[in-house]
């Protein structure tokens, strides 16, 4: 059984992740407080360790390097009133699994808890290439898990986006990478796959290079195929999708306002 300890959780969060059936079988325990959760890491060992909304992810991050020298595995998830860009990539720096800002979902924070517990210990499957806040890339392993948490990071750098917007934006970037996922990961087991999202100041452009073959050539996408469905939805919801020539690496553009 995993043990996942949530510092000052607030009573609807926490009860819907004890409720949650993606978390039935793990202990959830709660803490009173920093100093309290690292007494508790002191004595106990924990899979997962959720900071506490009501501190910034500043007091977070300076929190879990204490909690890393008392327990070096431990997976972290930072739960935040608001992320600014510069938070949000200082976490990914530090090797958090996750950031959440308000509002909070309880859904989409027990699924990545899932997915922390799950994860193999040591390995991050995130390798950062920029840290720029309007430029970050990383290097990422072929894994729907390590997809879905560069997504919630760039769901975060991009939160001064409209929700309608920042959803769309997100769809198209998450069936770009699922694409790659499927179709290059299985023939090209253990590659690396480079994505990037970068801000300007009229628009947001999002990168991916595909870890196998390439994509579906523009020209021949079919939604009778499930590989070029996701491209064709993509394509319908940004203003513009440009491929390189050998169409192994797209790039998505959503103009700004």
């Amino acid at each position: 059984m995993s043990r996942i300890l949530m510092i000052d959780p607030e009573d609807l969060v926490l009860g819907a992740l004890q409720a949650s059936p993606v978390l039935a079988g793990h202990d959830i325990v709660p803490a009173a407080g920093d100093v309290d959760a690292l007494r508790r890491l002191r004595f106990s060992a924990f899979d997962v360790v959720i900071t506490s909304p009501a501190t910034t992810v500043e007091e977070d991050l300076h929190l879990l390097d204490e909690v890393w020298r008392i327990r070096p595995g431990v997976r972290a998830i930072v739960l935040a009133g608001r992320a600014s860009r510069d938070e949000v990539v200082a976490a990914l720096a530090a090797r958090v699994f996750a950031v959440f800002s308000r509002p909070f979902d309880p859904n989409d924070i027990a699924a990545m808890v899932s997915g922390a517990v799950a994860s193999a210990p040591g390995h991050d499957g995130i390798l950062l290439l920029s840290v720029v806040p309007d430029w970050v890339a990383v290097r990422i392993d072929c894994s729907m898990l390590t997809a879905e948490r560069v997504l919630r990071f760039i769901s975060e750098l991009r939160s001064e986006l409209p929700g309608t917007e920042r959803e769309a934006l997100l769809l198209a970037y998450r069936e770009v990478l699922l694409n790659a996922i499927s179709d290059g990961a299985g023939r090209a087991a253990g590659r690396l796959m480079d994505v990037a999202a970068i801000r300007t100041a009229r628009a947001v452009v999002l990168y991916v290079k595909h870890p196998g073959f390439g994509f579906d050539a523009p020209g021949a996408l079919s939604s009778a195929s499930p590989e070029s469905y996701r491209l064709l939805v993509a394509r319908a919801v940004v203003d513009e999708m440009i491929y390189n020539e050998h169409a192994d690496e797209v790039i998505l553009i959503k103009h700004a306002g």
